[in-house]
């Protein structure tokens, strides 16, 4: 496909980004970009075409444009400030939410948005490399492999900082998230 956009055929480049945009969405909201997402994924993918000639062959594309979307999307914050952008993906992440509960059952549905709020503000709480690892692993369904080429890390520092990171976050939340129960 890439081989394809490189000889000129615009028709192979909509189709990666038609592949690639809910996933590059995902990273962007979960990363911090808000309201703002769908500007950073614009302007991620413009990058990624202006960059196909640095593009390795044979590489994975999706971890690599998901590094130019994490770093278009910190660009993104550097300029908006951090209070608006944790403001911002909490509001788009409560706007992903059925309209419809999965329980009808309001106490349910007040603890699931308990839930999802703290481990919110938990994430936040986490060092950069940390939020990456679990954001990357869990939230965009990464498995470890894809998570270590996305970052660039190799594969034993993703299973280590993945690891601290949980204990973290087990430690903010007060819960057994260790176990791979996150998500």
């Amino acid at each position: 496909m890439i081989a394809r956009v490189r000889a000129g055929e615009a028709e192979a480049y909509a189709q990666l980004v038609c592949a690639h945009t809910g996933v590059a969405l995902r990273a962007a909201v979960a990363f911090g970009a808000g309201a703002e997402a769908e500007d950073v994924v614009q302007s991620a993918f413009f990058k990624a075409y202006q960059s196909l000639g640095q593009f390795r062959e044979g590489a994975a594309f999706r971890p690599w444009l998901l590094r130019i979307v994490v770093n278009e999307t910190r660009n993104s914050l550097r300029s908006a400030g951090r209070a608006r952008a944790v403001a911002g993906r909490e509001a788009v992440l409560r706007g992903a939410e059925p309209v419809i509960p999965e329980s009808a059952d309001p106490a349910v549905a007040a603890l699931a948005e308990e839930r999802r709020t703290l481990l919110t503000a938990a994430l936040d709480e986490l060092s950069e490399e940390h939020r990456q690892v679990v954001t990357y692993r869990y939230l965009l369904e990464m498995d470890e492999a894809e998570t270590a080429r996305t970052l660039g890390w190799p594969r034993g520092t993703v299973k280590s900082r993945l690891n601290r990171a949980l204990k973290k976050l087990e430690k903010k939340l007060g819960t057994g998230v260790g176990g791979g129960d996150v998500g």
